[in-house]
């Protein structure tokens, strides 16, 4: 039996010598029970909503006020045109504009019933129903009061109506999920594609010795690190085409923008993807780090917290700190507003910049770094 126990305390004095398996082992897990806590939730929050009242009457004012005592929505502005409506939407400064009817309360005096427009950007399905399940509901819970505040007075035979609203989704009328997923697909296959594979055949030069040799060698070190990562934006490109293909003729998600800014987005992607792959070997050791890091890295926060699955401003502020620093975020939202809303170029000037600007900044990082280990 002692001899068991000191084979033990030998296999717990291996573990804790080695950090990466300790932190794989004790943070991980604290990692992950944060990340899928607080960021796996179809609740749908702080909803910034406009409101076109042709009407402007008692009872579409009281509308108004119960959906914005919501805890689930925010009022942002009174418009006064549906072109004001398209922008705002299009921009993405309010998810949800409620248009009245003209002779809102007049209506429903007359008729017991009138109409309220709900329009939502439906390039998000899960975004889209949680915003109209809220609005619906609240609407439905005031109806008596919106009648009686209307003054609605219904004969014994009649049966009041209660208010329906009419939805009207842009983007994506049907509610497809693969109007949804397709961005966040392309994000995280390309970034695991070229992050991964990149820093993974970079470490296993350096497992074999091979690596110090081609940086010794009359060639650049430069041109030795950038010439390996060729053939994985060659592929890559391979991958995107295959993917937008399948997306239009499969799928049957059209790309309703620009199809050369979409592409010109992807490759900036592609370049971010393969310099983080460069910076991650210059950490790594072993192939098996890499792996492990590219996946603790990138796979688990690409799929929460990029918005590729759940909203990044439902989430904690915290968290929506963190999602600014994943080149997927800025990707995904571009191929939306490109791909799926049609918008022009000058609508993702911002993500197409942040991407630039994360491409520079970490290809400088891994090339100095490849530099100091020459030294």
């Amino acid at each position: 039996m002692k001899q068991f126990w000191v084979f033990v305390n030998k296999e717990f004095m291996h573990i804790f010598r080695d950090t990466r398996t300790v932190m794989i082992l004790l943070l991980m897990p604290v990692v992950q029970i944060v990340l899928f806590g607080f960021a796996l939730s179809n609740e749908i929050r702080d909803v910034r909503f406009a409101v076109l009242d042709h009407s402007k009457d008692a009872v579409t004012t009281f509308i108004t006020e119960r959906i914005s005592q919501s805890e689930y929505f925010i009022f942002e502005r009174d418009i006064s045109t549906e072109e004001e409506a398209d922008y705002l939407i299009k921009s993405s400064q309010v998810s949800l504009v409620i248009v009245y009817d003209n002779n809102f309360r007049e209506n429903i005096v007359r008729e017991g019933k009138s109409q309220i427009s709900l329009v939502v950007d439906g390039s998000d399905p899960n975004t889209a129903s949680g915003v109209l399940r809220y609005a619906n509901s609240i609407i439905a819970s005031s109806n008596e009061q919106i009648l009686r505040l209307s003054g609605y007075t219904p004969h014994s035979a009649d049966k009041p109506t209660f208010i329906e609203p009419v939805v009207e989704l842009l983007y994506n009328p049907q509610m497809k999920s693969a109007y949804n997923f397709v961005p966040g697909v392309m994000g995280l296959i390309l970034m695991l594609i070229c992050a991964m594979m990149t820093s993974v055949s970079i470490v296993r030069e350096k497992e074999i010795g091979t690596m110090e040799v081609l940086l010794a060698s009359p060639v650049r070190p430069v041109i030795v690190i950038l010439a390996k990562t060729v053939p994985y934006f060659i592929l890559s490109v391979i991958n995107l085409a295959t993917i937008l293909l399948l997306s239009v003729f499969v799928l049957g998600v059209p790309i309703t923008g620009s199809i050369y800014w979409l592409v010109l987005a992807s490759f900036i992607f592609i370049f971010v993807s393969l310099s983080t792959g460069l910076l991650i070997s210059s950490f790594a050791s072993t192939q098996v780090a890499a792996m492990l890091i590219s996946g603790l890295v990138f796979m688990m926060p690409v799929m929460l917290l990029s918005g590729m699955i759940y909203p990044v401003s439902n989430m904690p502020y915290l968290l929506r700190i963190v999602a600014q620093f994943i080149p997927a975020k800025w990707f995904i939202e571009a191929v939306r507003k490109l791909m799926i809303q049609g918008l022009p170029v000058t609508s993702v000037l911002n993500e197409l910049f942040i991407m630039t600007s994360m491409a520079v900044v970490f290809t400088v990082l891994s090339i100095r770094s490849f530099k100091q280990r020459l030294e």
